[in-house]
């Protein structure tokens, strides 16, 4: 099977995908709106927020993946959330798609209404004003670049209390064809995603039918988006949008047991990994990325639904934030995910780049050095390992510690 390998590019890495970012003042500063362009209309697929509360453009994407099952265009404001905003808030999403057909015809591009995607990000209640969303998406339009510089602009002009950009592309070979996977997302607090306020935008030049591509989409959110959290709060908002143009000029992938559609899966999952990762990395107010590991266990499922207890736990996170070793936390964070277990079979690890240690052997302490715990936890990247010896199967969940800097920015979200 052919290596996967980095590039560079993010959204705009595979072919005949274009990007850019302006600040059309929505928010009180900075860039605040952003455009994805496939030169050729695309098979799309789409998860989304599970909360009840769901965000016109999230109903509006919905509707275009399940029923249209193809789109051209995405365009994306941060600041207003465009959420609990009634037939308003669908109206605009009405406008915003032919507000864009016509600003991208004038500019060269043919786009039906009908193809264009819409994602917003911010404060839930406000309306979005069309007016400045309109002379944002007329500026847009004329700005489309397929290079490095528009994949920045865009991913940056989605941020709202993120601290960084977030990036990913790969490519790898498919008979003799290169293949791009490439994507950027949003996402630093509200994040609990059950397909937060997550927004993930993933292109690919890969021919795919389009059921296929929803159908390895569904299955890559299992294993990335749905495996990170940082503080357990599940947004309205929540949308991860794939486009495949098929400019890569690859034979269709149509037969889900083929090589090439395990290939692609792979690749997907890659770059999903990778921007779940960042994510979980750049939550509001954290000083270390958390990630649990827990093998050994009797099915996959058991095993991703200690993890995500642990990675959801508040003191756990506390604990990770003061460097402090408290073990204890962890295993109480097991205990109650739901899940059955041998407590006093259990091993657990942590490891950083500061070293490796064995906290407790078959559910007991291990006389550990403390001062080496304490060196370990306090490096800005930290695995916790738990091994039920129960089974030969695992799984992996990311998250954060909680700092003082996370209420403090909640505190004045909308001041």
């Amino acid at each position: 099977m052919s290596e996967i390998i980095s590039v560079k590019g993010g959204v705009c890495a595979p072919q005949g995908f274009l990007a850019t970012g302006t600040a059309a003042g929505i928010k009180k500063s900075g860039k605040d709106m952003a455009m994805l362009l496939s030169k050729v209309p695309c098979a799309v697929a789409g998860t989304f927020t599970s909360n009840i509360v769901k965000a016109a453009p999230v109903l509006w994407d919905k509707r275009i993946v399940e029923e249209e099952k193809k789109a051209q265009v995405c365009v994306m404001n941060s600041g207003v959330a465009n959420a609990c905003t009634g037939r308003e808030g669908m109206e605009i999403c009405e406008k915003t798609a032919a507000v864009t057909a016509q600003a991208l015809k004038a500019a060269g591009y043919e786009v039906e209404p009908g193809q264009v995607l819409t994602a917003s990000t911010g404060v839930i209640g406000r309306q979005i004003p069309m007016d400045k969303m309109g002379a944002g998406i007329e500026t847009m339009a004329t700005q489309l670049d397929g290079s490095e510089k528009g994949a920045e602009l865009a991913v940056r002009a989605i941020m709202t209390t993120d601290t960084v950009p977030k990036q990913a592309a790969v490519s790898f070979m498919l008979d003799g064809t290169k293949v791009t996977v490439g994507g950027m997302c949003k996402g630093s607090g509200m994040i609990h995603p059950n397909m937060c306020t997550m927004l993930a935008f993933v292109t690919t030049d890969a021919a795919i039918d389009q059921a296929l591509l929803q159908k390895a989409l569904s299955a890559s959110v299992q294993d990335s988006y749905n495996m990170i959290s940082v503080d357990g709060d599940t947004s309205t908002n929540d949308t991860c949008l794939v486009l495949a143009n098929g400019l890569a000029g690859n034979a269709t992938i149509t037969d889900e047991s083929s090589e090439a559609y395990a290939l692609f899966s792979e690749a997907l999952n890659a770059v999903n990994k990778k921007l779940a990762r960042k994510m979980a990395a750049d939550g509001e107010g954290a000083s270390a990325l958390i990630e649990m590991k827990v093998k050994g266990a009797a099915s996959v499922e058991e095993a991703k639904i200690i993890a995500k207890s642990v990675i959801g736990s508040s003191l756990v996170k506390t604990a990770v934030a003061g460097h402090d070793a408290n073990w204890g936390r962890i295993l109480c964070a097991m205990g109650y995910s739901g899940e059955t277990f041998d407590p006093e079979k259990v091993d657990l690890y942590f490891d950083s780049a500061a070293g490796s240690l064995k906290i407790i052997e078959n559910g007991v302490d291990t006389g550990y050095s403390e001062d080496l715990a304490t060196r370990i936890l306090s490096q800005k990247e930290i695995m916790i390992t738990a091994d039920l010896k129960q089974g030969d199967c695992e799984a992996t969940a990311w998250g954060c510690d909680l700092t003082h800097a996370y209420i403090s920015i909640n505190a004045d979200y909308r001041s």
